[in-house]
């Protein structure tokens, strides 16, 4: 039989690469003439003289590269822009125009290249001119990962040192990420659309990459450039929820404890376009069809999205073991992220341990693995290459991972959220780098040798 966790791995590799952020980008963005097309959207370029670019977030390079290289820009346009990518980003192309600043914004907490690139991009919106907007066309790239890498309290006096400290308990609360940027976008000068906001009327053309649930677009990167779905109301909810007050610095506290709390703009104030380029559905069935390639029976099943990783990991082991029932070989496919709270050190510590929700995830899934079982092989890993705080995206993993380990070796691992030491040590963790895309994560369960190619895949119903 061949190697259950090989064939995870190349599904997931496969995956990834069907979802090309240049592909997608040129599919999406053409020009004919002098219109250039936006998806169904058309722009006359004859009219158009300044084109202003912001791309931030995770594929925020390999976006704005991509959208260069379709040359669709006037020649006779004043062109500018600024691009906050992660540290560590590859330098850009010599072939990238004049008037593009670049900054190494950080992640998963903002550093000062984060303030620094949401001043530059601030700064470089407001200046344009009001007196004929229609004249200006601004492209906003936005990827996950934007939250962090583009940062800027509206109160300045709150510290970049306060402002990682509140990011830091915001992520380590258990909040979903639509509830975690929700509290940001009623921080921040640049997030819930403050960012399009400061264009006046020019035309505004958002491309996503899209690392949130379906239908939660605005809290993408906690929505620079869209109107803000969220309410001051349902920002203090949370705060009060999650108990995260406590947690904050005296300034980030004394902010949102302010009666006078602004509101984020709404679509009456705010009118934007935006499209996904690609989202978790679509790397889910990537890997439906590459599985299905190798004779599996592809089943996506995203309804755990959002939940504790522990339950996530008892529902899809459940799922599988059912569906191996009545089928000889399968596939379940999960797209989504789990969640996880972090043991925190001090009133304002740091994470303990290294490692991501993704390996804690596959960890704590193979100590469910039971000795009747099949042959299953877990995979849970980062499209965007990184997990956590870890050098690695996520892990594969099966029963012969845990062989012969000590049983409170693993559940200190657990415990401590520190499981990509053992992990590498058992050549289970999953290394490729920052790939310069970011749709979420990706849960493969496999079970069973295929006998032939299967062509139908199984959806589960979504709530």
């Amino acid at each position: 039989m061949a190697n259950l966790r090989d064939i995870a791995r190349t599904i997931f590799d496969r995956a990834l690469a069907d979802c090309s952020v240049e592909q997608a980008v040129a599919r999406h963005v053409s020009v004919r003439g002098k219109t250039l097309h936006v998806g169904e959207e058309t722009i006359d370029l004859g009219e158009i003289q300044r084109v202003r670019v912001v791309a931030v977030g995770k594929a925020a390079r390999t976006m704005l590269i991509a959208l260069l290289q379709q040359r669709t820009l006037p020649a006779q346009c004043d062109l500018a822009g600024v691009l906050i990518a992660p540290e560590g980003s590859p330098s850009l192309p010599s072939q990238l125009p004049n008037g593009f600043r670049f900054f190494a914004g950080g992640h998963p907490s903002p550093n000062q290249a984060s303030f620094a690139g949401a001043r530059a991009a601030l700064a470089m919106l407001k200046e344009l001119p009001q007196d004929a907007p229609e004249k200006t066309l601004c492209f906003f790239l936005i990827s996950g990962g934007a939250s962090a890498m583009m940062e800027l309290p509206l109160d300045p006096s709150i510290s970049l040192a306060d402002t990682v400290n509140f990011h830091r308990a915001l992520v380590g609360s258990g909040a979903s990420i639509t509830e975690i940027n929700c509290v940001r976008k009623h921080f921040s000068a640049v997030k819930g659309g403050r960012l399009a906001l400061a264009t006046g009327n020019a035309i505004c053309r958002s491309m996503l990459i899209s690392d949130v649930p379906a239908g939660c677009e605005d809290a993408l990167g906690s929505g620079p450039t869209v109107p803000d779905s969220s309410t001051v109301a349902e920002c203090k909810e949370i705060l009060e929820r999650y108990r995260l007050l406590a947690q904050f610095p005296a300034s980030v506290r004394q902010f949102f404890e302010s009666d006078a709390l602004p509101e984020t703009p709404k679509p009456e104030v705010l009118h934007a376009q935006a499209s996904v380029l690609l989202s978790a559905q679509a790397l889910a069935e990537a890997a439906a069809k590459n599985a299905e390639a190798q004779g599996y029976l592809a089943v996506i099943d995203n309804r755990c999205d959002e939940w504790e990783y522990k339950a996530a990991a008892h529902y899809l082991l459940d799922r599988l073991r059912n569906l191996r029932v009545e089928h000889p070989a399968v596939c379940l496919i999960s797209a989504g992220e789990v969640s996880v709270s972090l043991p925190m050190n001090g009133s304002h510590g740091s994470v303990i341990g290294l490692g991501g929700r993704n390996q804690q995830f596959a960890l704590y899934a193979a100590t469910l693995l039971r000795p009747e079982d099949d042959p299953i092989a877990i995979l849970s890993a980062g499209s965007d290459g990184i997990d956590g705080n870890s050098p690695a995206a996520g892990a594969v993993v099966d029963r012969a991972t845990l062989a012969g380990c000590n049983p409170g070796m693993i559940a200190r691992a657990l415990e401590r959220f520190d499981a990509c030491p053992f992990l590498v040590d058992r050549k289970a963790a999953i290394m490729i780098g920052p790939s310069g895309n970011n749709l979420r994560d990706l849960r493969i369960l496999i079970a069973g040798n295929p006998q032939s190619p299967i062509v139908a895949t199984v959806a589960a119903e979504i709530p």
